[in-house]
């Protein structure tokens, strides 16, 4: 069995706050009722457009395409057209960092294990989410979906991750907060641990590192 080399972990959602929370933020703050997200986003597809998110997070579409698209699909639901300005600010504004998480990968990189960031992001949001903490000091590479042009769990992307730090997939732990990331990691051979809450995903990474 090869020995674990690296700890790659996602962004939104383990070394922040939970993302559904900032997602509740948003709708809340910009008056969309918590279904009617998913509703337009359906009725997107039901057209035979790709989902405007996917497409945000893999840089085929900017921002402002996307609060537009939404803002479209979403004005038959809600009986006019919202105001989406600032996806991304005031998503961000619902985020913070986490503590535990951010302290796991410190504690090993000091233990000689090397670090990547794989996060599924958009272009526009760079600068916001790596002021959030020390992006290049925790992390020897970072893969961010909307520079690649795919996303996760896309099998792509981790085989891009893993030829950029030049390791094979058992030599990987890798963290997510959505299992089908997971599912595609594991699938590919390196060592999914879905994070739930911080203590467990911690004592998870330790004990694969055991």
């Amino acid at each position: 069995m090869s020995r674990i080399e690296m700890v790659i972990s996602d962004f939104g959602g383990v070394l922040t706050t939970p993302l559904f929370e900032a997602f509740a933020s948003f709708q809340d703050r910009v008056g969309i009722p918590p279904r009617s997200f998913g509703e337009a986003m359906k009725a997107i597809m039901e057209k035979g457009q790709p989902n405007p998110l996917f497409e945000l997070e893999c840089g085929r579409i900017s921002e402002a395409e996307f609060q537009a698209q939404l803002a479209e699909a979403l004005e038959p639901i809600l009986g006019h057209r919202p105001e989406i300005e600032s996806f991304g600010m005031l998503l961000f504004e619902a985020l913070d960092p986490n503590p535990g998480m951010i302290d796991l990968i410190r504690e090993v990189r000091r233990d000689g294990i090397r670090t990547a960031l794989l996060t599924n992001n958009v272009k526009e949001w760079e600068a916001t989410w790596r002021s959030m903490m020390p992006i290049d000091e925790l992390f020897e590479t970072v893969v961010d979906s909307a520079f690649v042009n795919c996303r996760k769990p896309d099998p792509r992307i981790y085989q891009l991750t893993l030829e950029r730090v030049q390791l094979e997939p058992e030599q990987c732990i890798f963290i997510d907060d959505m299992e089908i990331n997971i599912e595609a990691a594991n699938e590919l051979g390196l060592h999914g641990v879905h994070f739930r809450e911080t203590a467990q995903a911690r004592a998870e990474v330790h004990a694969l590192l055991a």
